[in-house]
């Protein structure tokens, strides 16, 4: 496998990976299943013996389980990993009941994260969102004080508005924005993107598949314990419908000889330099594919192809995306 190449995260900030690894399905979370630990630890270290050095988790996901297994991970390593943590989730019994953005519970949160992962320093620290529960001046606040104090090197942000955006980045320099973005998901181009680009901050796009729609394994309907059944995107003739657009982006991975997720990705990855294709993954076996994804290219008339099939609104019913 070849090194992904590193891009500065944002006007002036860190050079990480171009494409980063999201840890979080490594993780019991949502109800989901276990996964086998020494396989996602070894998953971790074969990405950072490769190049990508961009690890996001969350110290809610699996209620710390995740921050644990990147702990083990990068145990020894410490300076070949970049690490992304978004804190303020509560999460009971598998279902997020809310958020937490007080100062105080802010400054609880990261010293358990520390300890987790065991070390010093997070390098992007980010609320993963927010609301009107806490003043964003509190929120940001507390962040910009953490990294005064050491114990964070950079800001982010996650699943805000374009308002909320320039908001946080005149109380702090925002280095990063975390958001969902793929071929079905493109309500941030109007004002969230060109917002990111204009103020120089780093865009990290998570959910590059669209919840599996982009795969093109998904058939209707979905079996009876699928999470996805909460969202009106995968539900009754929407879901039919979605999947016979998925059609064209199956039928160009098949003539480019890649698969669906190859170019889900690979469109992300061309949307500019400064976004960051954010790809889950639990084993080794995953790597080779996602990584061949960031070298595909597309011509002019492929790309028109997907922008014209896929422009915003032609995909069916919501997620949680378009909260």
């Amino acid at each position: 496998m070849a090194t992904v190449t590193k891009i500065a995260l944002g006007n002036n900030g860190p050079l990480v990976s171009k494409l980063g690894l999201g840890c979080m399905r490594m993780s019991p979370v949502w109800g989901g299943p276990s996964r086998d630990d020494n396989e996602s630890i070894a998953t971790i270290q074969t990405a950072l013996d490769n190049g990508i050095n961009f690890l996001n988790t969350g110290d809610f996901y699996g209620a710390g389980h995740n921050e644990l297994l990147v702990g083990k991970a990068i145990k020894g390593r410490r300076n070949d990993a970049f690490i992304s943590v978004k804190f303020g989730g509560l999460v009971y019994g598998g279902q997020f009941i809310g958020l937490d953005l007080r100062p105080v519970a802010i400054r609880n949160f990261i010293n358990y994260s520390l300890v987790r992962l065991g070390v010093d320093t997070i390098d992007l620290y980010e609320p993963c969102r927010l609301d009107n529960s806490v003043p964003v001046e509190d929120v940001i606040g507390t962040v910009a004080d953490l990294i005064k104090e050491g114990k964070v090197r950079y800001l982010g942000v996650s699943e805000i508005t374009a308002g909320q955006l320039r908001k946080a980045h005149s109380i702090h320099p925002v280095t990063a924005l975390e958001i969902g973005y793929s071929l079905a998901d493109r309500q941030i181009e109007s004002e969230l993107l060109p917002t990111a680009k204009e103020l120089g901050i780093g865009v990290v796009a998570f959910a590059n598949t669209a919840e599996g729609l982009l795969t093109g394994d998904m058939k209707a309907p979905l079996p009876a314990g699928a999470y996805q059944h909460h969202f009106p995107r995968f539900q009754g003739n929407n879901l039919v419908k979605n999947l016979e657009k998925v059609e064209v982006l199956k039928q160009m991975a098949k003539e480019k000889g890649y698969t669906p997720t190859q170019l889900a990705i690979a469109w992300v990855n061309a949307q500019g330099g400064h976004i960051m294709p954010l790809v889950s993954m639990s084993s080794r076996s995953r790597l080779p594919e996602n990584m061949q994804a960031m070298e595909i290219t597309f011509t002019p008339e492929e790309m028109n192809t997907l922008n014209t099939h896929f422009s915003p609104g032609a995909i069916l019913g919501g997620t949680y995306l378009q909260r």
